[in-house]
């Protein structure tokens, strides 16, 4: 038994909170949701069907198509350089695609040309007939430099834009190719929006910019509200005062509106949203740190590092903030959800995340006229994206109050 004593008597605090955490079933669920969504938002256009950035590829032609379409797409090479990415940037940012997608019911060949026909969406009526060189669909050609294009031996040259040498490939070689790489089947597992855009590669795109805006800014909150509450609850005083008046100020106007002010004037933006978002959540953080710390400065411990000559800076970060992180970690976790209701919300009024960027509240304000007509899923999907990941934050910080309560631990550290 005391072999047992001893094992648990050497673990901290923190691993008695991870055991009590583990026990939250609730907890756990939104750990593991927000595991598996921060891992989507990680690898982002490397598992998105459109790798465009801010999977932005819009063919209107299929405007607004139930999830689990399939449609035939010839992909033709765009006269451009070959766009070269590597494996992270791609991650990141999305890679430019080569090709021109062109959605199609049926095709021929006539000669050294594939003939399309248009896609419509209307089986009683066929589209358009398109007629493109094989040579054009397959490679980027360069029209700067005067090409032989022989009909009748069967067979084409050209000069590749890439390429400085002459390419010569007969009329079947070409045929082949583009069956075999440039006529594929896309299937749109959630449908397309209104613009012909891939609807899970938005929402999935989507995960990012929620992450993204509920981590900044809750890290400029955290930064803020422990320094001026750290401040205010050691010093107390005058700079008490002056902090606790700020503080008031502060938190006597509501959020929304604030956020909307701060938005105005530092403009329309991604980057200015996390901003706005993160300079009015960190009056909370501020007033728990100061009242935490008013409580711990009087402690032995504290008089001790006084009695030691320890700085006023070195025993605000070492000995008091240590004890204080629990309720910080909480309120972070309450943040987090509030930061991306935040955003969404601010992107439905449209002084968010601007277009084409992938926000689930500019989705939402997008197609909210079709929540009553005949595709509502693409209003429905966003919203219950929004509701997935606060709900699973509000279950993680609930977990977390109740793991972190010492008194708590306390009890199981003398259990064991």
């Amino acid at each position: 038994m005391a072999k047992k004593d001893d094992k648990y008597d050497s673990h901290s605090l923190s691993y008695f909170a991870w055991q009590r955490f583990k026990k939250n079933r609730l907890g756990m669920f939104g750990l593991v949701t927000i595991g598996l969504l921060m891992l989507i938002a990680i690898l982002g256009y490397l598992i998105t069907p459109d790798s465009t950035p801010d999977a932005n590829e819009q063919l209107l032609e299929l405007s607004k198509k139930p999830p689990g379409f399939k449609v035939q797409l010839l992909l033709s090479r765009k006269n451009e350089h070959t766009h070269h990415t590597n494996v992270f940037y791609k991650m990141l940012f999305g890679e430019v695609s080569d090709y021109r997608a062109i959605p199609f019911s049926s095709y021929r060949f006539l000669g050294n040309d594939i003939v399309l026909t248009e896609y419509t969406g209307n089986s009683d009526r066929s589209g358009a007939e398109i007629k493109l060189n094989l040579a054009d669909v397959v490679y980027a050609t360069n029209y700067n430099i005067p090409i032989g294009n022989n009909v009748k031996e069967g067979y084409m040259e050209f000069y590749e834009l890439d390429a400085t040498n002459k390419t010569k490939k007969t009329t079947k070689e070409l045929q082949a190719e583009v069956e075999k790489n440039n006529i594929v089947t896309r299937k749109f597992i959630l449908g397309t929006d209104p613009a012909g855009r891939d609807l899970l590669s938005r929402l999935i795109i989507g995960v990012r910019v929620s992450f993204s805006v509920g981590f900044i800014a809750v890290f400029i909150s955290v930064v803020i509200g422990i320094l001026l509450g750290a401040l205010a609850g050691y010093y107390r005083g005058r700079v008490d005062d002056i902090i606790l008046w700020f503080i008031n100020v502060v938190w006597s106007v509501p959020t929304l509106l604030l956020v909307i002010a701060i938005t105005l004037v530092l403009g329309k933006g991604f980057w200015q949203v996390f901003i706005a978002v993160g300079l009015t959540m960190w009056v909370e953080v501020a007033r728990v740190i100061r009242g935490q710390i008013m409580s711990l400065r009087e402690k032995e411990f504290i008089e001790a590092g006084r009695a030691l000559g320890f700085t006023d800076i070195r025993i605000i970060l070492r000995h008091i903030l240590p004890n204080v992180m629990g309720p910080v970690i909480v309120i972070a976790a309450s943040n987090f959800a509030a930061a991306i209701l935040i955003e969404a919300g601010l992107s439905f009024l449209g002084i968010g995340a601007q277009p084409p960027t992938a926000s689930w509240g500019a989705m939402i304000n997008s197609h909210r006229g079709y929540i009553i007509g005949d595709a509502p899923y693409l209003a429905f999907l966003p919203g219950l994206a929004i509701m997935l990941i606060v709900l699973a934050f509000v279950l993680i910080g609930n977990g977390l109050r109740d793991a972190l309560d010492r008194n708590v631990i306390e009890e199981d550290q003398v259990m064991y």
